[in-house]
Formats: structure tokens, C-alpha cells, sequence
């Protein structure tokens, strides 16, 4: 594969691969267009929009915050059984680590319900906000792209985004038109270190003759079967084990079971597209801190999408995006069914994007999210509750060539219920956001954005009362939180000399009425009791990646590769650091790629975490070695690429500070993987 140094500095990950399929751009979807000029230079390549940063998309070079684009070879490379994993590692980005069945991410120091998951831009409608025993519904394995928003994201996707935004996005609802009668992809692979098989298959055709006007059919499914994985020592962590044996060389009960697949189908016309899809996600996987503990996952998802490119009034397209997921998980003691979780919702989006007016371009909308949560059993910390959040936005930008400014203001309305006990919680949220971009050049900018961001606590902060063995506590939530305000200052440096790019993040956050979860050391029901309280804390941090591309002639390229990242938190006032707060980390590394063949490999280094909250353990630093090889027999003439990597070769022991079970349980040892990919 040849690259272009345009393409591979400015997204700053390895190129993907494009199927064939013949492009059209509609709103946040996977395209290849050219968007408004911000005085980038017009004879430029051609290179994918980050759709997740703006409703009329952006280049990555125009983010101006920390951002991350996963495209189908990076998404090969980093691919594991959870969204969590795949995305742990990238600067800014720790993981909630539950073992091999359940991890959700961790961005800048921030998980749960501050972290939004969305699957082509609607959330995944899951339970996994409340407990990171928790799986996410959605499955790296069918997905084509994966794009990551650093830090406050809260005008369009709404309060509970203050801390990021990941969105994966494949093609269950077709918006685009395949050149040919049909295309195909598919995954396998094969892992050493839990005899672990996965597979996935994603396949659109195209329904009728004419690629205008067309009816295109999506088709996908997947499957996922691991044992329990191996680890280099003890499951027990040093600063525990006490002379206990426990658990050696494997984890037990961490073993996964899981499948699904989606159907569906789209109109696509010259200026319309509409389009609906369902999916089923099933999930079998032990819960490794309690050895006779599995949970068993089911999902239904149902998905719309609407596009319209027509001007009327003063817009030039509106857009349309509705989910509906009926989830629900038992939680199995033996053969005993111990608590049901069981959480309905919708969300529904309508966006209108504004005509360009001179300098002026924008958009204006406005979303509603219902969320009804009910656990039943021996676990029922939480009541049943129901959730209900109404929102509008607007987001405007001012193009005065080489300089940009960006502005948006955004009002929620949110009501949470506990039905149980009639008691209901009115909150109205207020955010503001405003940036200034400066391009030096037309491979540069200076950016500097500035948020106020307000989040209204959920019903398991409030309501919370009961025992939860997951985090091995007694949770009680408190009535009386109030929604507390984050006021996010970011400074974004992006550089592309030569062959040189450099992209840093600097930011500070400081939060009024930070909602967290204290540990008391205080015991009730045999365990401990963990409050949910509210202190002024602040946040600080960086993040750095360069890329430096050593040669690139007759097919063959040579990249240089540094990261890395460290986030700061403490409450105010010299009251302590926040707990499970990611430790500092830096990568090395280098890719080499041909037409037929190539190789990478990197160095992670994390540090030993000593910044720690009340009751918690500091958590020792490991270097980890990784290292990727792959062969492409029939060069750029078709899309087969079989890879090797080696992960964590060294057999290191990894202990991830963000974890509830950091000490109960390491991460997986040594690895070998064999994988296949191809597509037409």
C-alpha cells in the first residue's frame, strides 16, 4: 500500500483501507469529501471527515480538541474483545478493565456516565454506565471506524459527554452504494493467551440495477469464544497475596461467549437517504472477582436514519437518528439466577444544518433521551427508575481566513424518577462552549477552546442503596446531590513540518460539586460502605503524539512513532487525589509497510500510580512490548491481509490503576495472534 504523506501525517494513524463502494456524503457518516474550507490547500488529497466533532464534519486537523481516528488497519492492530481494550492506549485513554468479558473506556481520568458510547452517533443504550461488571453492547468486531472525542463534547451529544465520546460506527444502516453487485468483509482470528476464536462478517448489496435511487441491503454477524485467559503470576496483587496462594498462571471464571449480527436496509436517492436496521447482541461471560458469577447479556436494538439535502428556509439538510434497545442481563449464581438488570430507552436526534451565510455556518437541533432502569434480585442496588433528558443546540462557526471561531450554547432538561418511592428530581442544565483556531499554515493550527459544562447526577447516584459485589461494596446514592459544573479550558498544537507531525493537548478542568464514589471504610452488610458525595475537584493534564516518516519511495514507507499522556486529580483545597486515576504512560514505536507486506512494533511504558484516594493501593508500573507483522499476497489487487502480533511478549505483569479489581486480578499475559481479513 502506497501512502501519501498528506493523508498519513494529517490522521496520524496508518491509512485504511476503503472498500470499493462508490461515495456519497450524508451528515456524520463515513465519507470521503472535501468539507468547508477553513484554508487548507484546495489541491490537497481527498482524506475521511472526523464525523463526530461537528454536524457537518470535520478534518482531523480542524478538531480543536484531542481526538482519534481508528480506521480499518489501526482497527485490525488494536482490535480485542471489548471496546474498552481496543481503545486503552491511545494518549488520554485507560480502560475500566472487568476482565476479558466487560470494559468500558476511560478518557482523561473520567468513566461512567461522564463518557459517552454511542453507535453511529446514538448512544448504546445499555447498562454499562452503571457498573463496569457491565459489558457494552456494542462489538468491535463489525466495526469499520472508531472515533474518540477527548475531553467536554457536550453541545451535541449532551451532559453525560462531559468527559469524551466514543463513536463506533459500521454499516448496519447502508449509506453508501456499492460499485459492484455486492461487497464483503470479514474477520478471523485465533489467540493464544485464552484459546480465544473470533470471527465477523459484514456484507452490503446493492437491490436494484441503477446506483441511483438504489435499495442497498446490509447483512453482519459475529461471534466471540474464549477460555479462561493466562496470566504471568498470582491474580492476587503483592501489596494483598499476604503468603495466599490463590489463583496461578490463569484467571478463572474470566472465560466469554459472545454473538449477535444486524440486518439493514437503506433508500439512497440523490439528495434523500433513509434507512432502518435490528440487531441482537448475546453475551455469556464470568465475573472473575466472584468464581461462580456469570452474566448473560441480551439485547435488541432497533436503529432509523434519515437524511434529507434539500434547502428550505435558511438550512440545506436535515437529519434524522433514532434508537430503540431493549436490554436486559441476568446475573447467574450457579444455576441460580441471582438479579435481573433491565434497562429500556430510546433516543431520538434531529439536526438542521444551516446554508453557508458569508462567514457564517452552523447548525441548530435538538435530542430526547428515555431511559428506564430496573434490577430485581438479591443485587438490586439501584430502584427502579425512569430517566427522561430533552435537549437543543446550536453550534455556530465564523470563517475569517486563517483565523476561525467557533461558538455554541446548549440547554437539557432532565427529570429522574425513583418509582419505587415516588420521588422525582428535576434538573435544568445550561452549557456554553467557544474556540479560536488559527492555521499558521495550511498543515497547522493553534486552538484554544473554552467550555462550561453542567451534568445533572443519574438515578444510581441518587437512589443507590444496596449491596453490590461487583465493586465489593455497599452502595448508597444520596438524594440531595446537586448537578455540578465543569469549566474546561484547552489549548490544541498541531504541526506538520516536513515530515514531522506533532499534535499536543493541554487542559485543566476544574469541576464544582464533583459527584464521586468515597470509600468509608466503614462495613455494612459485611461490606464496605461506599457513599456517593459531591467536592470541588480539578483536572490537568497532556497529551502528546509524533509521527515522523523516515522515507516513503517506490511503495515502501518507514514511520517513527512517540506518545504519551498523564492526567492530574485531586480535590481542592489539599483534600486528597480522586480515586482510580490513570497512571502517567509514553509509547515508542515504528511501522513499516509495503505493498506486499509490513511490520510494527512499540514500547508502552506506565508508571507506577502513588497519587492515590482513600482506601486505595498504589499500583506498580510495567513496560510492555508488542509487535505486528503482515502479508498482503496480492498487494493492492486485492483486500487479504493476514497479521501476526506478539502482545505483551515480555509475559509483563499489567495492573490497571482504573479497575475496581487492579488487585484481585492483572491483566492478560503474552499473546500471539493469527488473524485474516479480507474484502471485495
Amino acid at each position: 500500500m502506497k501512502f501519501t504523506l498528506y493523508r498519513l501525517l494529517s490522521c496520524g494513524v496508518m491509512a485504511s483501507v476503503l472498500m470499493p463502494f462508490q461515495h456519497y456524503a450524508y451528515g456524520n457518516d463515513i465519507g470521503v469529501t472535501k468539507p468547508h474550507d477553513h484554508g487548507h490547500d484546495q489541491d490537497a488529497p481527498m482524506e475521511e471527515l472526523f464525523v463526530t466533532s461537528s454536524p457537518h464534519g470535520k478534518l482531523p486537523l480542524d478538531v480543536l480538541q484531542g481526538s482519534s481516528v481508528i480506521g480499518l488497519d489501526k482497527l485490525e492492530q488494536k482490535m480485542e474483545a471489548t471496546i474498552g481494550e481496543t481503545l486503552s492506549g491511545i494518549p488520554g485513554i485507560s480502560s475500566t478493565f472487568f476482565g476479558a468479558g466487560a470494559s468500558r473506556p476511560i478518557i482523561r481520568g473520567l468513566g461512567g456516565d461522564r463518557i459517552r458510547i454511542l453507535m453511529n452517533g446514538i448512544g448504546s443504550i445499555d447498562a454499562s454506565s452503571t457498573s463496569p461488571d457491565h459489558a457494552v453492547s456494542a462489538e468491535p468486531l463489525t466495526a469499520e471506524r472508531i472515533e474518540v472525542l477527548r475531553g467536554a463534547s457536550t453541545l451535541l451529544y449532551g451532559s453525560n459527554a462531559v468527559g469524551g465520546v466514543v463513536n463506533i460506527i459500521d454499516s448496519r444502516i447502508p449509506t453508501i452504494v456499492p460499485n459492484d453487485i455486492f461487497s464483503i468483509r470479514t474477520r478471523l482470528a485465533y489467540e493464544t493467551v485464552a484459546h480465544d476464536t473470533s470471527g465477523g462478517l459484514s456484507l452490503n448489496t446493492r437491490l436494484s440495477k441503477s446506483q441511483t435511487n438504489a435499495l442497498v441491503l446490509h447483512m453482519d454477524g459475529y461471534f466471540r469464544n474464549s477460555n479462561n485467559y493466562d496470566i504471568p503470576s498470582y491474580a492476587l496483587s503483592d501489596a494483598i497475596r499476604n503468603g495466599q496462594e490463590g489463583s496461578f498462571g490463569t484467571v478463572k471464571n474470566s472465560d466469554v461467549d459472545n454473538k449477535g449480527g444486524a440486518v439493514g436496509l437503506s433508500f439512497i436517492g440523490d439528495t434523500t437517504l433513509f434507512g432502518l436496521s435490528y440487531g441482537i447482541t448475546k453475551s455469556n461471560y464470568g465475573v472473575p472477582s466472584e468464581e461462580d458469577v456469570r452474566i448473560n447479556l441480551d439485547q435488541k436494538r432497533l436503529d432509523l436514519k434519515a437524511n434529507i439535502n434539500e434547502e428550505f428556509l435558511i438550512f440545506e439538510e436535515a437529519r434524522f437518528r433514532f434508537g430503540y434497545g431493549d436490554y436486559k442481563h441476568k446475573e447467574l449464581e450457579g444455576a441460580n439466577i441471582g438479579t435481573i438488570f433491565a434497562n429500556k430507552g430510546f433516543e431520538a436526534r434531529l439536526e438542521l444544518i444551516q446554508k453557508e451565510i458569508g462567514i457564517l455556518h452552523g447548525s441548530m437541533g435538538i435530542q430526547l433521551r428515555n431511559r428506564e432502569f430496573e434490577a430485581i434480585g438479591d443485587e438490586a442496588f439501584v430502584p427502579p427508575t425512569k430517566t427522561l433528558q430533552e435537549g437543543i443546540f446550536a453550534v455556530e462557526e465564523i470563517n475569517l481566513d486563517p483565523v476561525t471561531l467557533e461558538f455554541g450554547a446548549r440547554f437539557d432538561h432532565q427529570s429522574t424518577e425513583n418509582k419505587s418511592q415516588n420521588i422525582k428530581r428535576n434538573f435544568n442544565n445550561i452549557s456554553l462552549s467557544s474556540g479560536i483556531a488559527y492555521h499558521m499554515t495550511s498543515d497547522s493550527l493553534i486552538g484554544l477552546s473554552l467550555s462550561r459544562t453542567t451534568r445533572a447526577p443519574t438515578a444510581e447516584e441518587l437512589f443507590s442503596n444496596g449491596p453490590h459485589l461487583a465493586t465489593g461494596a455497599f452502595e448508597k446514592g444520596n438524594i440531595d446531590l446537586n448537578k455540578e459544573t465543569a469549566t474546561n479550558l484547552e489549548l490544541t498544537l498541531k504541526e506538520h513540518i516536513d515530515n514531522l507531525t506533532a499534535n499536543l493537548n493541554l487542559y485543566h478542568t476544574w469541576y464544582n460539586n464533583f459527584i464521586y464514589e468515597h470509600f468509608t471504610g466503614i462495613e455494612q452488610d459485611g461490606l464496605n460502605l461506599l457513599e456517593f458525595r459531591q467536592r470541588d475537584a480539578r483536572f490537568y493534564g497532556a497529551e502528546l503524539e509524533t509521527n515522523y516518516l523516515v522515507f516513503s519511495q517506490n511503495d515502501h514507507s518507514l514511520l517513527l512513532t512517540l506518545s504519551g499522556d498523564f492526567v492530574h486529580a485531586e480535590f481542592t483545597g489539599n483534600n486528597g487525589y480522586l480515586p482510580r486515576i490513570p497512571a502517567k504512560s509514553a509509547n515508542v514505536g515504528f511501522e513499516y509497510d509495503s505493498e506486499y507486506y509490513g511490520m510494527s512494533g512499540d514500547i508502552r511504558l506506565v508508571g507506577q500510580q502513588k497519587n492515590i484516594g482513600a482506601n486505595e493501593i498504589i499500583t506498580k508500573g510495567y513496560t510492555e512490548i508488542n509487535l505486528d507483522v503482515f502479508w498482503r499476497p496480492y498487494g493492492e489487487n486485492q483486500d487479504l491481509t493476514i497479521r501476526l502480533q506478539g502482545k505483551n511478549l515480555t509475559d509483563a505483569e499489567r495492573r490497571q490503576h482504573t479497575s475496581f479489581l487492579k488487585d484481585l486480578l492483572p491483566m492478560p499475559g503474552r499473546n500471539i495472534k493469527l488473524s485474516l481479513t479480507y474484502g471485495f
